[in-house]
Order: structure tokens, then sequence, then C-alpha cells
């Protein structure tokens, strides 16, 4: 049996955004759903989407190690959460910028993944192919370090699964 309450209010919210009344769960469109007890207002939970780059250089994939929790010592692609003003191709090339201090070109979509293991949010992440333009190597004030990693060998400790998907599928098409 799904829990109802961990699944219409995962972040256990009371209070309506639009008029400050109560919220409850309400069955809609056979979804339990977060509604507002006073104007009726339908308070989705909704993944948020974050990007993520397929950099290779030599046979090597660039990865990053987590500077801040959740999973900090981790490693991950280069990727983080698109910001609201911004289109996704945007976000990728400031989120690689900010981690790897290098400039991209965003490329062809690799691939997309669900995944629901950040404590933060459940996530859409969305992973274009990318190539290094300019830019110096070395991580930014939110990684601990950067560095490439042979395909063909194995990979450190990856922080979450939509990211060892995208890196598993990927070792596969390079060793076919």
């Amino acid at each position: 049996m799904v829990n109802q309450q961990a699944t219409a209010n995962p972040y256990n919210f009371l209070y309506c955004p639009r008029c400050g009344s109560a919220l409850r769960i309400s069955m809609l469109e056979n979804v339990p759903r977060l509604q507002c007890e006073g104007c009726l207002f339908v308070f989705y939970q909704n993944p948020v989407p974050a990007v993520g780059a397929v950099v290779l250089h030599d046979g090597q994939l660039l990865l990053v190690r987590r500077k801040y929790e959740p999973r900090v010592g981790y490693w991950s692609l280069p990727a983080g959460f698109v910001e609201y003003s911004e289109t996704v191709k945007e976000a990728l090339v400031r989120e690689v910028k900010e981690e790897t201090n290098l400039d991209i070109e965003v490329g062809e979509l690799f691939d997309v993944y669900s995944s629901s293991d950040d404590s933060r949010h459940s996530i859409v992440l969305i992973v274009y192919w990318a190539n290094v333009t300019g830019g110096e190597l070395k991580a930014g004030d939110d990684a601990l370090e950067v560095a490439h990693f042979p395909l063909d060998g194995p990979m450190p400790e990856i922080a979450f699964y939509s990211h060892v998907k995208a890196i598993s599928r990927l070792q596969r098409e390079f060793m076919a």
C-alpha cells in the first residue's frame, strides 16, 4: 500500500502558498495531491529539472567530486539544477563553468533519467554531450576536485543513480 502522505506531501507542507489556508490531501485525477482548504489551489509536487554533461577527452570522462551535501566527496557528472530564468542548455553551460572552469558547446542529447535518490528533490536529469571550447580545468567553488577517468577502467564512487546509469551506458557504448 502506498503511503499517501509521503506521495502527496513529501516535505510536509502545511499551508497554501497562495492564500495561507491549510493544505489537505485530496484524491484528484486518481492521485493523492495537496489541495488548499480555502481557495482550492492544487499544490503539485513535480520533479525538478537538472542538467548534466558528458565531456570526453582522449577516452576519459570528466567527473566532479562533490563539495556539498548530499553525498559530499562522491563523484558526479558536471551537473546542476536549471534556474527558473534560463534554458536547459544555458543551465548546462553555467553549471559546467561553475564546477570545472571550462567553457563548453552543448552537443546532442545523450539521455534523460528520472531519479528519486537525491534527498532534496525528485529529479529529471537531462544529459547532453558537450565539447570543451576554452577555459582551464580546475575545481570550482562547489567542487572538491575535477578529474578525468578512463572509460575502460573503474569509476570512483558516483553520487547519484541517474549518473551511474548514464556512465554505465557510456561505458557499454565505448566498449562496443
